[in-house]
Parts: structure tokens; sequence; C-alpha cells
């Protein structure tokens, strides 16, 4: 008996303590080996450490559940103070699939009972829903649950009790956190966070007039109302007391919110109050729950420190764990004899809002015959709401959204000025192309700022995956919300937009593009080292070209049909293994990006002219261009041939027409038009003494892909 008062005691001193903050124990792939085929874990999310669990079997792209560590979400102490650490899995009704005992040091299990267990104990919950009212059972008395009753009640572990409640506090603490942001429990994005007692709203009350303001919540049940709640079952009739005087009291119940000084002082004086406050420092609420008449809360056999076998608590359809707080506390004045008078508290992590409306479940229990009695179970439902001018709400937080655009204004500062630079350049762009030094400076610099700054340093490498995640998540009904969590990304993606409109394709392929800017620049080198330069016959590379329509027609109707397909297909990009992981990637996808930038060196920007299927959507995308803002003279093409020649993306016809479908912007032509040096139509008109006529000649045709 002393053995055990010492870890109840230990407990409640630990309940104290500071939640831990510490990483989980698994990576991503860890997980996946638990869950193999059909099954498919996607990325963790940024809201809430938890991964999502998608099913081969199941079609469109919702999960089919959810798996996360509690150390991650709800990291309660142990018995000896460290945090255990448990994989949750719950499917999307919010049923346990699965708890798994990762780490743990409670001694009990380390050098007593063993770790056996304990997982035998954790395999209890597969089954059972959040829904339930889940409690576990001891030898201290705890009622089992019986015929239409919601309580769930798990078999206990002896002389181990502290530390399995402690497991079922971390279980269902965590669980229910990612059922509220998940599945619906709770609209916690809409409520906010939870309220504040106003600490300073106080005036004298008597315990009358706390009751009849509604700040203590009282109910009568006479013997008759009892009686009912049993009509039609087993219990009808057995209680013959009930029976003899049914109008006479059964029970009478005084629920108070605490925190709330208008409340906790009156009811019990400043001292006891503010010794409460103290041991509430970490903002859990607390209840005052006290019964008098004929029937009491708890019996001789409750063990303080533990939940209350016949009260439970729940708001917005979820259980929320009460504790007796193991506190003596005087008989308020004023007050009626009471024959049952505790303090609960509910867990940190509990997210009980105590502003909202609270319903309190009382069970009666009664059973029927001496040997393997009958027992059945009814509850009544106290609904508790605390007025609202008691408290105060802090302020709403931002989206989550929002404060990832917060966290990277200094990107979106930098990239943003180097969009407006670069929105100036191709407006008016003879003055940085008119010299070639002048223009390979700007471009290398520019391109430099692309791959290093914008691709490595700031993820901002758009890429087919964007368009095929946004086919899935449309089909899925999940909407487009999910960019805005990517504030680069979002950002280049409408300037790329914009520049569709007004540029056509090559803004983004020969300016924004990281992958692209280290192909140039592998160029660049392949030119110093006097590498052999391919150029691949026009009609071939037509031919060539219409192979990323193929591509992106793929990998669109996959991401439509096939979703998981498509997973796999996306891969034909290398971006992610150049630019988002910086080539620290598996071999397989570090041979075929290392294969792709080889044949650029001798076939200049080979991925993006043949194979890209991102480039392939935006060329699509470029005929919405409204400008042939490239400018031509009569004579371009008719007889000079000079900026064809020089065009290293073949995108000038023989007629001197620009091909948009093929242009990357590099401007070179541009700086030809405008020097006569270079310029042999504009030396002739000059040579000649006539008046320049320039107009935009017309666009080569359309290639069908």
């Amino acid at each position: 008996m002393r053995d055990c008062l010492r870890r109840v005691l230990s407990f409640c001193l630990l309940l104290c303590l500071p939640q831990f903050v510490q990483a989980g124990d698994l990576t991503q792939a860890d997980v996946e080996r638990r869950f193999p085929p059909p099954l498919k874990i996607g990325e963790k999310f940024h809201d809430i450490p938890a991964w999502p669990i998608y099913s081969d079997l199941k079609p469109g792209d919702a999960p089919v559940g959810y798996v996360f560590e509690s150390i991650d979400i709800a990291p309660i102490p142990g018995f000896e103070g460290t945090p255990m650490n448990l994989l949750i899995a719950i499917d999307d009704k919010g049923s346990f699939t699965a708890v798994e005992v990762l780490r743990q040091h409670e001694p009990v299990f380390l050098s007593g009972l063993g770790i056996e267990p304990l997982h035998e104990f954790v395999k209890q919950y597969e089954g059972k829903n959040l829904r339930q009212e889940i409690t576990v059972s001891s030898v201290y008395g705890n009622a089992r649950a019986g015929t239409g009753s919601n309580r769930v009640v798990l078999d206990g572990v002896a002389k181990a009790t502290v530390s399995v409640r402690i497991v079922n506090q971390t279980v269902l603490s965590a669980a229910l956190a990612v059922a509220r942001k998940k599945l619906g429990f709770a609209d916690t994005a809409e409520s906010g966070p939870a309220a504040v007692p106003k600490s300073d709203l106080f005036e004298p009350m008597t315990f009358a007039q706390l009751v009849d303001k509604g700040y203590v919540h009282h109910l009568h049940l006479t013997q008759r109302e009892v009686e009912k709640l049993f009509a039609g079952t087993e219990g009808e009739g057995v209680d013959e007391e009930a029976m003899a005087k049914p109008d006479e009291t059964f029970v009478e119940v005084y629920i108070a919110y605490l925190n709330a000084p208008i409340i906790g002082r009156n009811l019990f004086g400043d001292n006891v109050y503010d010794e409460l406050i103290s041991y509430l420092a970490d903002g859990r609420p607390a209840f005052w729950v006290a019964t008098a008449g004929r029937d009491r809360l708890i019996d001789e056999n409750f063990v303080p420190g533990t939940p209350p076998p016949r009260l439970a608590l729940f708001q917005s359809g979820l259980s929320i764990e009460l504790r007796d707080g193991n506190r003596d506390i005087p008989r308020p004045v004023g007050a009626p004899e009471l024959n049952t008078s505790l303090i609960l508290v509910t867990p940190p992590a509990g997210g009980l809002d105590p502003a909202q409306p609270m319903t309190f479940k009382l069970m009666f229990s009664r059973a029927k015959g001496m040997i393997l009695p009958v027992i059945t179970e009814r509850t009544f439902d106290i609904e508790v709401h605390v007025p609202d001018k008691l408290f105060v709400y802090p302020p709403k937080p931002l989206p989550e959204w929002l404060l990832a655009w917060q966290g990277r204004w200094p990107d979106l500062a930098a990239i943003g000025a180097a969009l407006v630079l670069l929105t100036v350049v191709l407006l008016w762009p003879r003055a940085v192309s008119i010299r070639p030094r002048r223009l390979l400076a700007f471009r290398w610099v520019f391109l430099a700022f692309t791959l290093g700054y914008i691709g490595w340093y700031a993820q901002g490498q758009l890429s087919i995956v964007q368009i095929t995640g946004a086919i899935k998540s449309l089909r899925s009904g999940a909407g487009l919300s999910s960019f805005l969590y990517d504030p680069v990304g979002l950002l280049l993606i409408v300037f790329t937009l914009v520049s569709l409109i007004v540029w056509g394709r090559g803004t983004f392929c020969g300016w924004l593009c990281p992958f692209g800017a280290l192909q140039e620049f592998l160029g660049l080198l392949a030119q110093k080292l006097r590498l052999p330069q391919w150029r691949v016959p026009e009609r071939l590379a037509t031919l060539l070209s219409r192979g990323r329509y193929l591509i992106l027609a793929l990998l669109l109707g996959t991401a439509a049909l096939a979703p998981a397909l498509a997973e796999k297909l996306v891969e034909v990009e290398p971006f992610k293994t150049s630019i988002t992981v910086a080539f620290d990637r598996e071999w397989p996808y570090l041979a075929y990006c290392l294969i792709l930038l080889a044949l650029g060196l001798f076939v200049y920007k080979f991925f993006c002219r043949f194979i890209c299927p991102l480039g392939a959507a935006l060329t699509l995308g470029g005929r919405l261009r409204r400008w042939n803002w490239l400018k031509r003279f009569d004579a371009c093409g008719q007889p000079c041939q000079r900026c064809r020649h020089t065009c290293q993306y073949d995108a000038i016809e023989r007629s001197g027409a620009i091909r948009y479908d093929e242009c990357f912007q590099c401007l070179d032509c541009v700086g030809i038009y405008y020097d006569d040096g270079r310029c042999a139509p504009h030396l002739l008109q000059k040579r000649k003494g006539r008046v320049v006529r320039i107009h935009p000649a017309p666009s080569a045709p359309h290639h069908s892909p």
C-alpha cells in the first residue's frame, strides 16, 4: 500500500512538470516498412507531425488513415519523468488500427515485469474508436463496461497502474490532436485557441448566488428519474428503495469551473484558489465536482489521482480525460452536506475549451443476480456551459499558410526584386542586349541566382508535379489550397502564368528554371572544353520535341486515372534529384540525372528541348501570347541568316520569323537586331541612308505536338 501511494504521489508531481520537447524516432522509410502495400505513406504534414496513409485499393486520393509518433504531439512525462514514444495509427473514422511502443523508460517495464505486458496492453487499442470513452481498469475497483455503455475499459497491468494510465493519456491526447486537425472532430481552425478566464473579474458571491447565476451547475435527480433510465432493461425494478420512495432525492450533482476567479475564489477562498492556480500553472482546466444525497460519485475503493470511474467529460463529441487532482479542499461555505467533493483536471494536451458547451456523463450501474450478475449501465448527460462573460479569447492565430508566407518574406523579397528586374529587361531589352559582354554578364549572373538561390536555397524549382498534383487534388475535391503553403513556388507560378501571355514560354524556361540554368552552365563548360557540339537536324529536332507532348499527355492522364502510377512517372523529371535534394539520392535516380546532364554537354539543353513535360505544358500555355515582341527587319532571313545561325535553340526559321514555341528568350537575336555592327540588314540600311522600317515579322506557324 505504501508503494502504491508513493507512485501515485510521484505521478501527481510529474503531471505538474513542463512538457518535454523531443523529436520523433522514425523516418518516413521506417514508417513505410510497417505499412506494406497496398498501403502507402505520404509526406508528413506541415500543420501537424503526422503521415497520411493511402491505399491502392481505395479510389481517390483521400487518406484512409494517419500515423504519428506520440512524442511529437503529446510528450507527457512518464513515471520516471521521461516521455515515452508510441507509434499510433488511426483510420479515417477515428478508430485505432495500431499502437506500437517505440521507446519507454518506465522502471516497472525495464527491470521488473519486462516489456511484454506493455506490448500486450497497447494491442487493446486496436478497433477502439476515439468517440468512445476509453479508460483503464485496475485492481482498485474500476467498474467494467456493461450493456448500453459507450465506455471501453482496457485491462490494466498489475503493478504498473500508473504507467499504463500515462500510456492511455498519451495515446488519447496525441490521437485526439490528429483527429481534431484531420478528421473534423472539432473545428479548431475556426474556433482558434481556447478561451482563458478573466483574471480581473471578481465580486464576492455566496454559494446560493453562484448557483443562481449558473456559475455552479446544479443537477437534482429523483429516484423516479433514475428508474426511468433503466426502463425496459435487466436493471428495471432492481432498486427496491427507488421503487418504494420514487420522489425522494437519489443524487444532487454540483459542477463548477474553478479557473475563473469569480468561481474559484468564492468557493474556496484566496489561499486555496491561489494554491490551485499555482498547481495548474500549465493552464489545465479544473472542475469542482461534488455529490449529495443517496448516491455518491466515488466509493472507498477510489484511488486518488485516477479518473473517477463513473464520470466522463465530452466536448464536440470527443472524450476528454478527467483525473482527480488529489487536492485537499474545504467544503464551500453555504454548500449542503456532501458525500463526495473532488477537484478534477484535464490533461494539458486535452484540447478542452472551457467557454464552449461541455457534456458531463454520469454513469449509473445496476446488477441483477447474485452469481455472474448481469450488469446494466446507463448514463445521464449533464450539459454545462460556463457563462461567456467570464472568458476572453486570445487572438486567433494566423492561418498556417499565412505563417508560411511570413517565414519566407526574405526569400520572397529577393525573388520578387529579381522578377521585377527581369520584367524591366524583357520590356526594354535594348540596353542590356546591345553589347554582347553586357548581355552575357547579366545572363550568367541572373542564371547563377536562379540556380543557387531560387533552386538550391529557396527550393523554388517549378515542376510537372505541381500540375499533376493540382489534377489529383481537384479530382479528390481537396481544392488547390495546398499551393498556399509554398509561397516561393506560388510567386513563381503566378509570374510564369502572366509571362505566358506577354512573352510566351521562354521567360520561365530561359530565365527562371534552376535545372535549365544548370544545363546552360554545363553547356558553357562544354564549349570552354571544346567538346563537340551536335546540332540536331531541323526535322529530327521537330520530331524529338514532339516527344515532350507525349510524355505530358501520359502524365496528365495517369494523374487523373492512376495517381499511384503518376507518382512514379513524374521521375522523368530530374528536378528532384538535381535541385530539390542536390544529388543526395539513390543511385538509379542519380545515374539518370547525370546521363541527361551529360547529353546536354553535346546537345545544347537536350532535356529542356526534347523531354521536359513542364516545358511542353508551358509551350501550350505560350499559345496565349498576345504579342510578337521580338522585332525583325524585312531583310531578316531574306537573305540574312545571322540570327538563325547564332540561335542555339534553333528557334528562328529560314524566313527570319521567330518560333516562339522553341524560343528561350536568351536575347542574343535582340542584341544583334539593335547592333549595327552585327546586324547586316541594319548596317546595309544605314549605309544607303535610308530610314529603317521596323515592324514585327509574322511568327512561324505553330507546330502541332
